[in-house]
């Protein structure tokens, strides 16, 4: 059945073996499998059992209430939690991140009904500008006031980079997140455990002195699955980067002009397409389209394949240098937002090998 995604778990799982041991060897003592990606898909997460993760997490607490009886020691919420769900967060995850105290202080009081204890990661802003108290702001109040809310433990402090405001990681940058949680032990008289130093873009420090050594914990996807950090999307070395090969099939192939013929308006989304005259050209069309993912982020493995654009439900290559009939296999790389897309649509057939 096409189109399809095809997953290769064994890879994967050496990906994640091989970062948990290249993170503890840059004094990351844990780490957190970020598996929004994969849609709740609980088949891929439950390949990843008895491999040394303890602790996994995930944007939807609809997803981690699939996960309840994985053997996962720790469940992370890795987005702050909205109001009308903090039955859910409290029900199944264990950890969540925060920076609302008035979210806080609900958690606190949903965990008191369900007699749990609930662990939060409060989150600081370092510059990037997407969730967290701003560094340089009054925290201390904030901190007190938790401190005393009953089934709520202070886990540690985080903070997230590069995912908005495309902030690098640096020395400087994350010596803000140690300064906060020297000012906090110090002033408060309380350890701080967890200091979570952002996800993979931070991975791009490994091997260098830049990274703080008080940072020791990392939450990672994108560097798992693809064997990038997404500071400046460079490959580690010794990772696999093929986890995921997406597949399609040719549903119409003819010789046409490359340019409309007639006015051009916008598009069934509202764009004006900006359509390069390159004359007559052999076109493929496959059965993948906007609805289902971003289409420049499929790469066609055969490098004589060019991707013209599409629509909906259309993905139009041109094919002139290659080979092809009607019923072909068109294979493609993707990245990591074509994953999420992918993954996330119920037309797209999930299989593992």
């Amino acid at each position: 059945m096409f189109p399809r995604i095809i997953i290769d778990t064994e890879k994967l799982r050496k990906n994640a073996k091989k970062m948990i041991t290249l993170s503890k060897a840059n004094h990351i003592e844990n780490i957190t499998f970020v598996v929004k990606a994969f849609a709740g898909d609980k088949t891929l997460v439950k390949s990843l059992e008895g491999i040394g993760l303890t602790c996994i997490g995930d944007s939807r607490i609809q997803n981690l209430k699939g996960f309840v009886d994985l053997s996962f020691k720790h469940k992370m919420l890795i987005r702050i939690p909205m109001l009308t769900e903090v039955v859910d967060v409290i029900s199944y995850s264990d950890i969540s991140l925060n920076s609302e105290l008035s979210t806080i202080k609900a958690l606190s009081a949903e965990a008191v009904k369900q007699n749990k204890m609930h662990y939060i990661m409060l989150m600081f802003d370092l510059g990037d500008l997407r969730e967290g108290i701003y560094y340089s702001s009054d925290y201390l109040d904030t901190i007190k006031e938790i401190l005393t809310l009953p089934n709520i433990i202070l886990q540690g402090i985080g903070t997230n980079l590069t995912c908005y405001g495309g902030l690098v990681p640096s020395n400087k940058i994350l010596n803000r997140l140690v300064d906060i949680k020297n000012n906090i032990e110090s002033t408060l008289n309380i350890k701080i455990n967890v200091v979570s130093g952002g996800n993979s873009s931070s991975v791009t420090l490994f091997g260098t002195d830049e990274l703080p050594k008080e940072i020791n914990h990392l939450r990672l996807g994108e560097s798992i699955l693809f064997g990038k950090e997404t500071s400046y999307s460079k490959e580690i070395p010794g990772f696999y980067h093929n986890v995921f090969e997406f597949q399609t099939e040719i549903i119409e192939l003819k010789d046409k002009p490359s340019y409309p013929d007639g006015e051009i308006s916008i598009n069934s989304f509202g764009e004006i397409p900006v359509i390069e005259d390159k004359g007559m050209m052999k076109r493929a069309i496959v059965a993948i389209g906007k609805q289902d993912t971003i289409l420049s982020n499929l790469f066609p493995i055969d490098q004589d394949i060019e991707i013209i654009g599409g629509s909906s439900d259309h993905l139009i290559l041109d094919v002139t240098k290659a080979k092809y009939q009607v019923g072909d296999i068109i294979r493609f790389n993707i990245n990591y937002p074509a994953l999420v897309h992918l993954m996330n649509s119920d037309y797209v057939k999930k299989i593992y090998k």
